[in-house]
């Protein structure tokens, strides 16, 4: 007869198993999710520091935890003493690919093809190692089940401790290690926390086989499999958090930074959710929750695509997507099978994982031109509610979904009249839509009727002919959402990406009349803003003409109408929609008009490795909305464009952004080559409405004060010393947290 865990003495090792299991998993999960943010950052300089980096990694991550979660769910039904020695054979084998590096010959991605590429690349220098980590999460637990232990018989009290290991390294992360360790450092750091975690697995497997011979417990529970409906939920409620996390990130990483701390950050939040959720007792009163939620829904798909202050924009998207996600994984709590299904519920979790990944990552991108991914998983999210197996009485529900109807049809019927009736445009005529789709989640109980309710609703507040603005053109790339629109008034065609203009062309003047001829640069580019003034006094400096230049990003071409004739200038761009933009003259006139000139398709860091010697002017203007291409920005940076410069040539960096100041930062950092720096800072109080103008910030670098120009003297630029005791950015070390900090200074 089997031993009852009752009868097992101290000896047996269940009373040491609680420690070294806790231990175990909270190494594990601290390994699995601080690889994540250090590979993501080893890969940025090779795809433009696109947001879109973590989106897809996130995704590939999410599939290779749910390769993992097979494989002990496989791996859980063996018996013990044939389990052990096959996970720490797979373990040891990871070990053996260490440390982590791209592998060979993934130099560059492939136009058009980089969610592939990237996914190609990560499972080659990343796949084995990491499927084995996420593997340990439930299959440490259900062997934990097996050691006679007091608590085997509820073993879902790890789960908190691996969230927590996963926690803490996504928060020591971009606080702790990226800021004080060199890369190389921080992988080989990694390498050794994973050969200790070998060991301790070794442990856990010792304390499983030294447990009972067998146990009927859990054959019993076993034998209570949950039914379709019950891991359709699991799988459900697993997907919309999961989906809310790459969405959030995707929105808010492109509007600051492409940067561990803003990758992490929500990633964090929704382990936490985790840790809150997955306890017993009443944690949180539920209808309360679910009016805050609607609340803070309505708020956030009020603020998309409108400029935001980066505290104000953060509480509220993170906020919303921190209690959606404990709702939705507290009723997975309450939805957990015993321990005899553990690594089947886990599986039906990461399958619900992948699916949320999957869609916003890799199919919303091809599917929507917009972020519609977004405010859909905002408005379904609402649908996660404690009574969602409830149904209304069928002649209720008719009325209700009637009442409904009416109001949603009403709404749409608002958005569409109120620019006609003079209504501002905007947000304020999003607002019956989303009365309307409150209502009719708050009314029908019908979960198939609330979803069609939910899309539909979803889809027409946020499509762009429907919201009481002026109906555009969304073009979506790997690396972003370019929006084509133009101004209520006629006068400009404008180019923005996020909720930042990338460049812009009058279409008529001031008297209404169309413009003919060679277009005038505008918003950064005018000939009389800072831009404009370091271009002409380099070709001051330079006797009256620039020889060649070497521009990095494209946006409309509006720099084109700064070159002269005789002066070969090159433009450098990562994003092929953005050079498809800027050459359709039906869109954007200003290569055609102002001169067509080559156009380099890649990124800059490898492509201008390539460029002529001996140019006077290499311009950066490489930002994606208010994101940073932190890879264009380090030491080994500006040396690459110090070396494409001729003995006077000036280096000219555009750092317009809202939330990060990068003086202090560049000017640091191209101490380091010895060089002088300016800082030029547009003053203007003329409308925007007149010539779509907009204050620009710019770095003007070159060997000595004389071969600026006379930019030198201008008193729109100022000198800027070097603070000896900040750490110059390499390709090794970055502290974006530090660029957040100096934008709060004088």
């Amino acid at each position: 007869m089997p031993t009852s865990p009752a009868a097992l003495s101290p000896r047996s090792g269940a009373v040491a198993a609680v420690p070294v299991f806790v231990a175990t998993i909270g190494l594990s999960a601290f390994l699995l999710f601080a690889v994540q943010p250090l590979f993501a950052k080893l890969v940025l300089p090779i795809l433009g520091g696109s947001p879109s980096v973590w989106s897809v990694a996130t995704v590939v991550f999410q599939c290779l935890l749910l390769a993992g979660y097979a494989y002990a769910h496989g791996l859980g039904a063996m018996p013990i003493r044939r389990a052990v020695p096959i996970h720490l054979a797979l373990t040891g084998a990871a070990s053996l690919t260490l440390p982590i590096a791209l592998s060979p010959g993934w130099t560059s991605a492939p136009a058009g093809y980089e969610i592939p590429w990237l996914a190609g690349l990560m499972l080659v220098s990343l796949g084995l190692p990491f499927f084995a980590l996420a593997a340990n999460g439930p299959l440490l637990q259900s062997w934990f089940s097996r050691t006679g232990h007091a608590q085997a018989g509820d073993p879902y009290f790890l789960y908190a401790a691996s969230n927590i290991g996963s926690f803490a390294a996504l928060a020591s992360y971009p606080l702790l290690i990226e800021p004080t360790l060199r890369l190389r450092d921080q992988l080989q750091g990694w390498s050794a926390g994973f050969v200790l975690l070998i060991g301790l697995i070794a442990a856990c497997g010792f304390l499983a086989m030294r447990g009972p011979a067998a146990a009927p417990r859990l054959e019993e529970e076993a034998r209570h499999r949950a039914g379709l409906g019950r891991w359709l939920a699991w799988i459900g409620l697993a997907a919309i958090p999961s989906g809310l996390l790459v969405a959030v990130t995707a929105h808010i990483s492109t509007d600051i930074a492409p940067m561990p701390l803003l990758w992490t950050l929500p990633l964090g939040l929704y382990l936490l959710s985790f840790v809150v959720a997955f306890r017993p007792g009443q944690i949180l009163d539920h209808d309360r929750l679910t009016l805050i939620r609607i609340g803070l829904a309505t708020l956030t798909l009020l603020a998309l695509g409108q400029p935001t202050s980066l505290g104000v924009g953060l509480a509220l998207h993170l906020g919303f997507f921190t209690l959606t996600a404990l709702a939705c994984h507290r009723l997975l709590y309450r939805l957990r099978p015993p321990a005899g299904g553990l690594t089947g519920f886990y599986l039906a979790l990461s399958v619900g994982g992948a699916i949320g990944g999957l869609f916003c990552g890799m199919l919303a991108p091809l599917v929507f031109d917009t972020l519609a991914e977004y405010p859909l998983l905002v408005v379904a999210s609402l649908l996660c509610r404690s009574d969602w197996r409830d149904q209304a009485p069928p002649r209720k529900a008719l009325v209700q979904g009637a009442a409904a109807l009416a109001l949603c049809l009403g709404a749409i019927a608002a958005s569409l009249l109120a620019p006609k009736l003079g209504a501002p445009a905007g947000a304020s005529s999003k607002l019956p839509f989303l009365a309307a789709a409150i209502v009719a989640i708050l009314w029908w109980r019908s979960v198939a009727a609330s979803v069609v309710a939910a899309a539909t609703i979803a889809l027409l507040a946020t499509h762009p002919g429907l919201i009481g603005g002026t109906p555009g053109e969304s073009i979506r790339s790997f690396f972003g959402i370019h929006r084509i629109e133009t101004t209520t008034d006629g006068r400009f065609r404008v180019l923005s990406h996020g909720t930042t203009i990338h460049g812009a062309i009058q279409l008529r003047g001031e008297d209404g009349s169309e413009t003919v001829g060679r277009p005038e640069p505008t918003t950064y580019y005018t000939f009389e803003g800072v831009i404009g003034r370091a271009i002409a006094s380099v070709r001051t400096a330079r006797g009256g003409r620039i020889g060649s230049a070497s521009l990095v990003g494209l946006g409309t071409g509006s720099l084109a109408c700064h070159r002269r004739e005789g002066e070969a200038w090159t433009f450098y761009e990562i994003d092929r929609s953005v050079i498809d933009i800027a050459r359709d003259p039906a869109r954007f006139r200003f290569l055609r008009d102002c001169g067509e000139m080559p156009i380099v398709l890649g990124d800059a860091r490898l492509t201008l490795a390539s460029a002529p010697a001996g140019q006077d002017l290499v311009l950066l203007d490489a930002f994606s909305s208010d994101s940073i291409p932190v890879h264009l920005l380090t030491r080994e940076a500006i040396g690459l464009y110090l070396s494409r410069l001729g003995p006077h040539g000036v280096i000219v960096l555009h750092i317009s952004n809202r939330h990060l100041d990068l003086r202090r930062i560049l000017v640091r950092t191209a101490a380091e080559h010895g060089l002088v720096a300016l800082v030029g800072t547009d003053e203007t109080d003329e409308p925007a409405a007149r010539r779509m103008r907009s204050r620009a910030r710019i770095v003007v670098l070159a060997r000595t004060l004389s071969d600026l120009g006379p930019i030198a003297t201008d008193p729109l630029f100022t000198p800027l010393a070097p603070e000896p005791g900040r750490r110059p950015w390499t390709d090794d070390f970055s502290n974006v947290v530090e660029a957040l900090l100096d934008a709060r200074k004088p």
